[in-house]
């Protein structure tokens, strides 16, 4: 749901909790679901059911709702974000790092063994123990070498 379709129109709340966005988007039990705010810089953030946001000033591009109450924490280049779901595909990964998906790829960290190259339809589980870390960068290429 987009910060435009809740707006400041007449008669909207310009200042709608966690709990009236997750209701607005159709959802019953709103207990039983997360709601992240995507800020204009990319960066997700959580709304709490009884907190608010200002959709007035257009720091809030969009929200996401999940139908969960656990939220997942991850590392990718530095910078620490929460999911609302169990997994994540690497297109979604590389979204949220904020690169072109068509120019950079994504590892996913592994602790004393080989970084994994995380592809766009590939899913992480975040559910397991500790902080899943990642990284993205330019894949090598050879195009254009000599053979």
């Amino acid at each position: 749901m987009s910060a435009k379709e809740l707006g400041c129109v007449e008669g909207a709340d310009p200042t709608p909790t966690g709990r009236q966005i997750i209701e607005g988007a159709g959802f019953r039990k709103a207990e039983e679901h997360l709601v992240f705010q995507v800020l204009r810089n990319g960066e997700l953030e959580e709304l709490r059911l009884e907190e608010t946001t200002d959709l007035c000033p257009g720091q809030v591009e969009h929200f996401l709702v999940f139908p969960s109450a656990d939220s997942y924490r991850f590392d990718i280049d530095g910078k620490r974000l929460e999911w609302g779901h169990k997994v994540i595909s690497g297109r979604v990964l590389k979204k949220l790092a904020g690169v072109d998906p068509a120019k950079f790829a994504v590892w996913q960290v592994i602790p004393g063994k080989d970084d994994i190259l995380v592809r766009d339809t590939d899913l992480i589980c975040l559910a397991d123990a500790g902080l899943e870390h990642f990284f993205t960068g330019v894949p090598q290429t050879t195009e254009g070498g000599a053979a």
